[in-house]
């Protein structure tokens, strides 16, 4: 007769040190053979992610567009200040919030003498303004071009102008 033997259970620190990591991590690849590979996945992530992280920093605080080398308009130059990150107070902060609305508030509405928030600045509207200012600037230009060529004119012709 054969006596069947009982293989005894492994607990606790036992079950740990018996199990074998490396068979299982080896099945999935990421044996000792393998650590040159992942070292070198390593690397070619921390480049990747180094080039998108200047290239970030640069598209933030650059002075020229994103991707061209046309400095950026006058007219966005100017306008620039309206559309950059902000700083908001703490809004338990009472002092700091009250600095914050004396300063402006946020841009495009305003606090009427109840308190209330006014947004009747919306940005079609914005954008007409800025267009008709344009214009006008435009038109002011081509004025005083004109004029000054009135005037030279009659300097030559010998007519005292000023």
């Amino acid at each position: 007769m054969v006596r069947k033997r009982y293989q005894e259970a492994k607990t606790g620190f036992q079950l740990l040190k018996s199990i074998d990591a490396d068979k299982y991590l080896k099945k999935i690849g990421l044996g000792k053979e393998d650590h040159y590979f992942w070292k070198q996945v390593g690397k070619a992530l921390l480049c990747t992610y180094t080039l998108f992280g200047v290239a970030w920093l640069y598209n933030e605080t650059s002075p020229l567009g994103w991707w061209t080398l046309k400095p950026r308009p006058k007219e966005e130059r100017e306008l620039a200040h309206l559309y950059e990150r902000r700083e908001f107070p703490y809004p338990g902060d009472a002092e700091a919030m009250e600095e914050f609305v004396a300063k402006g508030g946020m841009i495009g509405t305003t606090i009427g003498p109840k308190g209330i928030i006014e947004t009747d600045k919306d940005s079609v509207n914005y954008q007409k303004e800025m267009q008709n200012k344009k214009f006008e600037q435009e038109a002011m230009k081509l004025w005083l071009r004109m004029r000054n060529e009135v005037v030279s004119e009659l300097q030559e012709k010998g007519y005292d102008v000023e």
